[in-house]
């Protein structure tokens, strides 16, 4: 089967959208189909340049530039994309992209639209003439919240027409890692302190100020955050200079062939989001969100922290995280002090966290995808 990728999310980034549409490629050509992606911009780009940025463990399949311009609301970009999936005679538009899906589905091409947060301004008229369409589709939502909040706003949507699909990791990324001592060796961590970690972006709401506060009651233990933009990693490493912390360090864009490692060396994974998290583009995903790192985490088989937000039980339990309430340093540093003074506690959550992450590959996820559409 010929399913054709649409994202307009630029190639190569270290946004999440970019990272999260080429794993999700992935995941499908693992399954074995045939994938094109199409992606704005200009130029050539080889399908290993795109393997080593992502670190892909899939078969090769196709990346194509189109030329976009921001100015034209995307529609030469799904225009250029249909005209591309006609020639390769197309099974399935597959987008992230809802002027495309709502094209696409006008044709009736059979779609899949995948969605991670609810329709704002021109996009509310596109998704509501999608999903009035009568060709075959599949709205995938990466929570149960989130389409919860779609069949809200939008009555006439079928929850068949609906499908969850959180988020996913790479098994092969977290195969053969060094146990806990000789991952801090090979990182250049104390081998005699507890090493506390949280990877990714800096954007508002994903807990930089609540890191430094239980840095500043934690001095017997390291703090590391891996991933920001320079800016970003500046402007907090300056923050907790200024604050007298010695034991933290914002370690700033880690490769991803690298990032499993450095989560390794740590005794403690934290995912110490704030009530409103802001992404890329900005907005509040804390109510339908599904972190990318959070599935990373699991497959540690690390001891996790997570604030406690409704979304995150989707996946983690009190069988695999310690929970703690958001913005609250006082319940944080309970939760952190109780895994660190019990090491068959931390232990337990860590194994519990390794079981639990088998199914979430990106295989798994796209089987659910090519599941569904098979018995639709």
């Amino acid at each position: 089967m010929i399913i054709a990728c649409a994202t307009t999310t630029r190639l190569p980034s270290e946004t999440a959208n970019s990272i999260q549409a080429v794993m999700a490629c992935d995941g499908l050509r693992r399954c074995g189909a045939e994938i094109h992606l199409y992606v704005p911009g200009s130029g050539n780009i080889t399908f290993d340049e795109v393997r080593q940025h992502y670190g892909l463990h899939c078969e090769p399949f196709s990346v194509s530039y189109l030329r976009s311009d921001p100015h034209l609301h995307r529609m030469d970009f799904t225009l250029s994309t249909l005209s591309a999936m006609r020639k390769i005679h197309a099974g399935v538009c597959y987008t992230w992209t809802i002027q495309l899906a709502a094209a696409a589905a006008l044709e009736g091409m059979e779609t899949a639209y995948e969605i991670h947060d609810l329709p704002t301004g021109g996009g509310v008229h596109w998704f509501d003439l999608y999903t009035r369409t009568r060709a075959p589709k599949k709205i995938i939502c990466i929570t149960k919240a989130l389409q919860n909040r779609l069949l809200a706003h939008f009555p006439h949507l079928k929850e068949q027409d609906c499908l969850i699909m959180p988020n996913g990791f790479s098994p092969e990324d977290y195969e053969g890692l060094p146990e806990l001592d000789e991952a801090k060796r090979q990182m250049g961590f104390s081998p005699d302190r507890p090493a506390v970690s949280c990877s990714g972006h800096l954007y508002e709401g994903r807990g930089s100020e609540l890191f430094l506060q239980l840095a500043a009651r934690f001095p017997e233990a390291d703090f590391h955050w891996f991933g920001g933009t320079p800016d970003a990693v500046t402007h907090c490493g300056e923050d907790a200079r200024q604050k007298g912390l010695t034991n933290v360090t914002f370690h700033g864009f880690v490769t991803r062939d690298r990032l499993p490692l450095a989560q390794a060396a740590c005794d403690v994974l934290l995912m110490p989001y704030d009530k409103h998290i802001a992404g890329s583009g900005g907005g509040n995903s804390a109510e339908i969100c599904s972190p990318m790192k959070m599935f990373e985490y699991l497959a540690e088989g690390r001891c996790i922290i997570s604030s406690d937000l409704p979304v995150i039980h989707e996946v983690l339990d009190e069988n695999c995280a310690v929970f703690c309430e958001p913005e609250d340093p006082d319940s944080w540093t309970a939760g952190l002090r109780k895994v660190l003074n019990d090491d068959a506690l931390r232990c337990k959550l860590a194994r519990a966290a390794k079981v639990r992450s088998a199914q979430y590959t990106w295989q798994k996820r796209a089987e659910i995808y090519l599941n569904r559409r098979k018995h639709a």
